[in-house]
């Protein structure tokens, strides 16, 4: 199958290939009624720019790199679908690196995608990440960045976050609501931003019915394997009063949970129950079905594509960066 050429182009409409390739490019230099007639003429003989022949004209590599903690992850896979569909209809490819949760994967990631010469990064940190510099001195240098869902106020540009308080404040609110009065909350690295915006929200419905805050029900749990999540669940049950309730800081925590609870024959939830975060995609099939907030994946990713491709092909520095925060969703089921 031939595939056409901005040549092809020029000849079928009688112009010159830099006539064609200003048109394509959107320059100020062709008139409106050209750019139409190019463009509607790319569109039906389905002409797509050669990538290689564009980095070599236009210094740009036509690629965005995307790290994202685990690929595997249903919430992570979601992101990517929403960043890959914003990236193709603009004409950029994606390269996926997975960080599996350390610091030090992920520096090394961010080192092979900028020897890719990509055009922008995407990033959601790892549960390790404390230190950002690695980011900071790349966006220092000229390369964009835009950081979601794991992020850090340490860096100033564009990040996406779903309304973690707000999340963590219902979740709560639902289980107080249900009877419960000593909800223990499970987290990850307390180093996190949605850690951080989580527990504040788990507080703040504490407060609102008068229930004290115990730092001893909070559990910041050393990584997502299910032997660590474990020694968290054990460890709070053996407090006494013993937990009524658990708020897992994500569902990754909480099908541990669950697993530590059906292996104690504790019964859920008549005995304890059980809320997560992210909304896995087999959440409503478990036994019990899982309560969880959901948090818009897909909407994430497509929201924070946007805004890096937008920073690539602006002309202009932004005067200032922002953080859009998407709606979250409370799910209740059996668990809870």
């Amino acid at each position: 199958m031939h595939t056409i050429t901005i040549k092809d182009i020029a000849k079928a409409l009688n112009l010159s290939t830099s006539t064609v390739s200003r048109a394509l490019r959107d320059s100020y230099e062709i008139n409106p009624e050209t750019k139409q007639l190019v463009l509607q003429y790319a569109e039906k003989m389905n002409y797509r720019p050669n990538p290689i022949a564009l980095s070599l004209r236009e210094n740009k590599s036509w690629a965005i790199g995307v790290i994202v903690p685990e690929i595997a992850n249903h919430y992570f896979s979601q992101a990517i679908n929403g960043i890959e569909e914003t990236a193709y209809k603009r004409g950029y490819h994606v390269m996926i690196f997975q960080s599996n949760e350390s610091y030090e994967r992920e520096v090394a990631n961010v080192g092979h995608i900028v020897a890719r010469r990509v055009d922008g990064l995407l990033i959601s940190a790892s549960n390790q990440t404390s230190d950002i510099s690695h980011l900071k001195e790349l966006h220092e240098q000229g390369l964009p960045v835009v950081m979601f869902d794991r992020v850090s106020d340490e860096i100033n540009t564009h990040k996406v976050v779903a309304d973690n308080f707000t999340g963590a404040f219902q979740a709560t609110e639902h289980l107080i609501s249900s009877g419960r009065r000593r909800i223990a909350h499970l987290t990850s690295s307390e180093f996190v931003y949605i850690s951080k915006e989580r527990l504040a929200g788990y507080r703040a419905a504490l407060e609102k019915y008068g229930i004290p805050f115990d730092e001893k029900l909070v559990h910041y749990s050393k990584a997502f394997d299910s032997n660590y999540v474990r020694e968290s669940v054990e460890a709070l049950l053996h407090l006494n009063p013993k937990p009524d309730a658990f708020f897992t800081a994500s569902d990754r925590l909480a099908l541990g949970c669950l697993e530590a609870l059906h292996d104690l024959n504790i019964k859920i939830p008549e005995e304890v129950a059980i809320i997560g975060f992210t909304n896995i995609h087999a959440a409503h099939l478990l036994s019990p079905a899982l309560s969880t907030v959901v948090q818009p994946a897909f909407e994430m990713g497509k929201t924070a594509a946007g805004l890096l491709l937008d920073l690539i092909e602006s002309k202009k520095k932004p005067v200032e960066f922002k953080t859009i925060n998407l709606q979250t969703e409370i799910f209740t089921r059996k668990s809870s």
